[in-house]
């Protein structure tokens, strides 16, 4: 049993922590939060402890695993303060908004003898891991397209704020490009065009990535949809043998995927489409428990930070692309 402190106490911390709680293999230590009232709310509907300084709760409880559930700027500060404590560290994604600033935080854990991993978690997803399986069935594949789009989050201010959040590119578009990574591996270059939002964010990003496997892919990402607009994701693929074709439709919103649209079709050559289905499953539950059961096991982490680094400088290529009109070489 690893025990878990949860620093944040916001929509994404709150999931962590119900994945901790459906748990076996899991136990809540606490929450950490500058926001004191929001944190002690939050804590407190755990039935675990809540403390304003992560020093001291790391000072005050036994734990195992420090779990980064707070905006991307601060990402660096509580990973090394993880290190620092010899306490191993999942980080939410982004890994950070810079792969310099990714490459500190693993290597000061690297020096520390503790484990890192960013929580890409739609690697757990069942649908996309369908998906991955699948993929090989297509035969020669001919274009592959993805997407993952919304309206503004309402949530908060922060995601507004390029210095912060990092707009669509880093925060949306990252999920399709650690799982295109995942599935095709290296890229070898990427042009892109956007749309920047008045605060200076790359928040509707449509890229063209060439891995060096020959695969071509078109991934677009949004978090300026307007209207009520649904939060979509997709992915099809199309080789010499079949298509793949998946679509998730979830309302405004994630918090409610089990009233979601959420539908892979396999197109077979010669054959009637089948609907493909999947066991149920909770992704976040899942990457929690395979990060604890690398550290038990003293195994590599499912997703090595080199690869998470790796992905950030493919956000990078893309960025430099838009701005400068021009197609990157991913090194």
């Amino acid at each position: 049993m690893k025990r878990v402190a949860i620093i944040g106490s916001g929509y994404i911390g709150c999931v962590h922590a119900e994945a901790v709680k459906r748990s076996k293999k899991l136990e809540l230590a606490g929450f950490a939060d500058r926001d004191m009232e929001k944190g002690e709310k939050t804590a407190a509907g755990f039935e675990v402890p809540f403390y304003a300084d992560a020093k001291e709760l790391l000072a005050k409880e036994s734990v195992d695993i420090l779990d980064i559930c707070i905006p991307t700027s601060f990402h660096e500060e509580y990973v090394l303060l993880g290190a620092a404590n010899k306490k191993h560290v999942l980080c939410e994604k982004p890994f950070s908004l810079s792969s310099d600033s990714c490459e500190r935080m693993t290597r000061a854990c690297t020096e520390a003898g503790v484990k890192l991993m960013v929580a890409q978690v739609i690697r757990w997803f069942p649908e996309y891991q369908k998906i991955k399986e699948f993929i090989p069935k297509l035969g020669p594949l001919h274009a592959v397209y993805s997407s993952r789009l919304c309206q503004p989050p309402n949530w908060t201010d922060w995601y507004r704020d390029p210095k912060i959040a990092g707009g669509a590119i880093f925060d949306l578009q990252l999920h399709n490009i650690d799982f295109l990574f995942s599935v095709f591996g290296p890229v070898d270059h990427v042009y892109a065009v956007g749309w920047k939002s008045p605060e200076g964010c790359w928040n509707h990003v449509l890229s063209t990535l060439v891995f060096k496997n020959g695969v071509n892919v078109v991934d677009e990402a949004s978090e300026t949809m307007v209207g009520d607009f649904p939060f979509t994701s997709s992915f099809r693929a199309t080789g010499d043998e079949g298509t793949l074709d998946y679509r998730l439709s979830a309302g405004f919103n994630i918090e409610n995927l089990g009233a979601a649209s959420n539908v892979l079709t396999y197109m077979e050559k010669g054959k009637k489409p089948q609907a493909l289905t999947w066991e149920a499953a909770d992704g976040f539950q899942g990457e929690m428990e395979a990060f604890a059961a690398a550290i038990e096991e003293g195994k590599p982490v499912p997703i090595s930070p080199e690869d998470s680094i790796y992905c950030i400088k493919i956000i990078e290529a893309l960025q430099r692309s838009i701005e400068n009109g021009t197609v990157e070489t991913i090194r």
